[in-house]
């Protein structure tokens, strides 16, 4: 006799046969069938978060560190649109997770039902794909088509919207043994006369640069960039979503280019006569101004998303393939221009030019007469805890400060929030990314303000033995939106004080993070010198059975150096406040 299951049993089969082993989650009353068969199941752990956007950040902060798809779970209506801020912020940057809502039962749907949202719709947008099941014999394969689609191609957001009377009838269960998925067919191998248009260009090229952006960390090209920029000679520059794709101790790593990104990885993509960009979208904070971004310069355009190729800039050689298996490719062809014809990259003066910058702007920071510098934080942290650390990033100056002072020497070294921007990410992102390493050090690095929009997963970590360190860079302030009203609002600072801060500022330390972190169960440390700097990281590191926040009070009018200001061109980029860099033609 075929076994009758619910369709909340079904369900939670099909994700132990997708090999899911961990969900994050809260449940609600849509929801609630499922976990009841969650609750018996031996092979997946759910972890009760304190806000469904902690459950899509978790579920990311999984993803990214693991390669796997993270999953995230919530109830109908406002379960479900908590999630939407993930979401959004896991398509923009392109992380495969899989988010599970309940939804009222189908009869309901459209009559505007209790915590009744069309989730389907609204995130749509946003989405690779987005289902709504009604029938409960379509669970096991909607679930295996689901992550299918979530890993696979450009990597990214689907949602699956259960109705709650699908949940609770009684069905069959038989996972797919192929999927047909017709209208689906991401292109991984590259078309080779693209690849041999591509190795030309290159070999003509005498000021190329390989701009490098995050897929190539998706794709598992690290090792074959390395192999290309050896092989050629050629500079290279990762973008923020890219940091960690290329050693930062390379010769030939010029830095992050973009909004505040390094001189010489700026001015490399300006005076370029060729970009080789590898998983890399021209994102505006890039580029700056866009039509006089690298304006001599030819484009050679690889990304496994074709949508991508000239949406902002016209490629010359388009080449629509996964970044690992481009990268190989143009390796052999490479070479073979060099075994046939003797031909051979020579960008030995521009490189040489280019270091020279390097090592004339370097990025650094001025020390205050008095306080703690939070580059100096950052930048000793670095140094302390070593490269084979997680580092997870909330979005604000603390970010860009952390792009630059952190030495990454390795892919999936650096989490954070790139297109969206998301403040609050990184303490849920960071509890994602240590469960899915157990065992090794795991870094948030947040700033004041994303730190109270979801510190309340501390709660979750604490209770269920996931070890993060946190580090918050405390300038009382929302530090970045403050520097541009210093810079362009004539220091109108209005609605930037958080009163989180040092006394000495007038700040009323609420709340006193030290004190916030005890009650949920973590130790809290404060630092408020360079003096005190080393000990506290130490001592932080040398407790690992819970969490711990570090209250880092650190100077209020630090900025963020170099910076393009939004709306102009990288050809006026500063590197202190109405200083440029002392371009010379020889160098550039």
């Amino acid at each position: 006799m075929t076994e009758q299951l619910t369709g909340a049993q079904s369900l939670v089969r099909a994700l132990e046969h997708a090999g899911v082993d961990t969900i994050f989650g809260i449940p609600g009353g849509a929801i609630l069938p499922v976990y009841d068969p969650l609750f018996d199941s031996e092979k997946i752990r759910h972890i009760l978060v304190r806000h469904e956007q902690g459950a899509g950040h978790a579920a990311q902060g999984y993803a990214m560190v693991t390669g796997k798809v993270g999953v995230c779970m919530a109830t109908s209506g406002p379960g479900a649109t908590n999630l939407v801020t993930a979401i959004a912020d896991a398509h923009m940057d392109s992380v495969p997770i899989v988010a599970i809502t309940g939804q009222v039962p189908s009869h309901s749907i459209g009559s505007d039902a209790f915590q009744e949202a069309d989730i389907r719709g609204i995130t749509m947008p946003i989405t690779k794909h987005s289902y709504l099941v009604t029938d409960p014999a379509e669970i096991p394969r909607v679930i295996a088509e689901a992550f299918h689609i979530s890993l696979t191609g450009r990597p990214g957001p689907v949602l699956v919207d259960i109705a709650k009377d699908a949940l609770q009838k009684l069905t069959t269960f038989t996972w797919p043994t192929e999927l047909a998925l017709p209208g689906y067919r991401p292109t991984t191998r590259p078309h080779g006369k693209q690849v041999r248009e591509a190795a030309r260009l290159i070999a003509e090229a005498k000021r190329p640069v390989l701009y490098v952006g995050g897929g190539v960390i998706k794709s598992g090209a690290a090792a074959g960039l390395k192999v290309l920029a050896e092989m050629t000679g050629i500079p290279v520059v990762t973008t923020l979503m890219a940091r960690g794709a290329f050693p930062d101790s390379h010769e030939l790593h010029l830095g992050m280019p973009g909004m505040h990104g390094s001189v010489a990885a700026v001015g490399a993509l300006q005076k370029s006569d060729l970009l080789v960009t590898l998983g890399a979208r021209f994102d505006d904070r890039v580029t700056g101004v866009l039509t006089s971004f690298a304006p001599g310069a030819k484009i050679i355009h690889a990304d496994i998303d074709p949508a991508e190729i000239s949406k902002n800039r016209t490629a010359d050689v388009p080449i629509v393939g996964d970044c690992r298996e481009v990268i190989a490719d143009l390796i052999l062809m490479l070479q073979k221009q060099v075994d046939d014809d003797g031909v051979r990259v020579d960008c030995t003066a521009w490189r040489q030019q280019m270091l020279a910058v390097k090592a004339t702007y370097p990025v650094g920071f001025d020390r205050p007469e008095k306080g703690l510098a939070p580059q100096r934080v950052i930048q000793r942290l670095s140094e302390l805890v070593g490269p084979e650390a997680t580092y997870v990033a909330g979005v604000g100056q603390h970010q860009m400060w952390s792009a630059h002072f952190i030495d990454f020497e390795r892919p999936k070294q650096w989490l954070n929030s790139g297109g969206a921007g998301t403040m609050g990410y990184a303490v849920p992102a960071a509890m994602g990314a240590q469960v899915g390493l157990p065992g090794t050090t795991v870094w948030a690095i947040d700033g004041d303000g994303c730190f109270q929009m979801t510190n309340q997963e501390l709660a979750t970590c604490a209770i269920e033995g996931i070890p993060i360190k946190v580090a918050i860079i405390n300038n009382s302030s929302l530090g970045m939106v403050r520097q541009w009203q210093t810079l362009f609002y004539d220091g109108r600072y209005s609605n930037t004080d958080l009163n989180t801060g040092s006394e000495e500022i007038g700040a009323k330390r609420i709340p006193d993070f030290v004190k916030l972190a005890e009650a949920y169960g973590c130790i809290g440390l404060r630092c408020e010198s360079e003096d005190d700097l080393d000990a506290t990281i130490q001592k932080a590191m040398s407790i690992n059975d819970r969490p711990v926040v570090i209250d880092f009070v650190v100077e209020r009018d630090a900025m963020v150096w170099p910076m393009v200001a939004s709306g102009t061109s990288n050809d006026d980029i500063k590197i202190a406040r109405d200083m440029a860099p002392k371009w010379e033609e020889d160098d550039l």
